[in-house]
């Protein structure tokens, strides 16, 4: 103050307007206080008020689904993700291409028509959902595997596929925990997979991130009830787009705890939602890429050399 003397303003007139601008452009008060120091306090309500507008102005029910699910809190795992191969956490040039495409909602593909017969448009979501698609069952292999390695590692004996439970139609859950996981019981879990732009699903998807996966999770909890007396119940249910069950959700985060505590690394829990993500999007790959009238066997044996990138 006594060096610059006079020269010292007592209100800087370009903040007092930039704040004036703000303020009357989102129509709420400008942050005060210690809040006011922090960047996210000023960028959130922009984000926000932005995002909302993008919202409103699709007319389009895909795209309103495809917006509300790339938005949910964990669809966005694999982006963080180090593409560390060792890991299973890389992704090649073409899944990469794909993933982003399908999260942009650009074009993937010329038309064409799938080996199911189905048309398939330059967006290339047909292969998602279609029956005959390459990837969707070794997509749920893969996930499957990966849920049960993270419970080994963090020591707790688990086997896939349980025989003896039981059930009138002789199906059975994906795994199940060697001792008790909850109030005394063991867990039994089960994976799905449900394609968040597939028609069926869109009056659902479009006004609801995750809605898809927890109606699929209802379904599975349904198909295993006569279980739940004897045992604890996890439908892990994801979306092609990323979003999750709450359900899931609760599950990957007490798994993740036990990890921290028994490799003492904090960063296990991320390493286990990435490693998922990462997997859907990888799957999504082949599955868009199956649609395409190609050598059957390639296609199958290109699935199948996936499974050991995973890891």
């Amino acid at each position: 103050m006594q060096i610059l003397g006079n020269h010292v303003a007592s209100v800087d007139l370009d903040y007092v307007s930039a704040e004036s601008l703000w303020s009357s452009g989102l129509q709420i008060g400008v942050p005060v206080g210690p809040a006011a120091c922090y960047q996210k306090h000023w960028d959130g309500p922009v984000v926000e008020r932005s995002y909302t507008r993008l919202q409103e102005s699709l007319t389009d029910v895909r795209e309103r689904a495809r917006l509300l699910a790339v938005s949910a809190p964990r669809s966005s795992d694999w982006l963080n993700a180090l593409p560390i191969a060792s890991c299973g956490l890389r992704l090649d040039d073409e899944a990469v291409r794909i993933a982003a495409g399908l999260r942009l909602g650009t074009k993937l593909c010329e038309p064409h028509v799938c080996i199911c017969g189905s048309a398939v448009d330059p967006r290339g979501h047909h292969g998602l959902s279609c029956r005959k698609s390459s990837g969707r069952t070794s997509r749920h292999h893969n996930l499957n595997d990966i849920v049960c390695r993270a419970l080994a590692k963090a020591e707790i004996p688990a086997i896939k596929e349980p025989s003896g439970l039981s059930r009138s139609d002789g199906k059975r859950p994906d795994g199940m925990t060697q001792i008790p996981w909850v109030g005394g019981k063991s867990l039994l879990w089960d994976v799905t997979v449900c394609d968040t732009l597939a028609a069926s699903y869109l009056d659902v998807s479009s006004v609801s991130a995750g809605g898809v996966a927890e109606q699929a999770a209802d379904r599975k909890i349904t198909k295993y009830s006569n279980l739940s007396s004897d045992y604890s119940f996890a439908p892990l249910a994801f979306e092609t787009l990323g979003p999750l069950n709450k359900e899931c959700e609760k599950f990957l985060s007490i798994l993740g705890k036990r990890l921290v505590t028994v490799t003492g690394d904090k960063r296990e829990p991320s390493f286990l939602r990435q490693r998922i993500s990462i997997c859907i999007q990888r799957f999504n790959s082949v599955c868009v890429k199956g649609t395409f009238n190609s050598n059957p066997v390639l296609l199958h044996n290109n699935a199948s050399s996936l499974h050991s990138q995973c890891f």
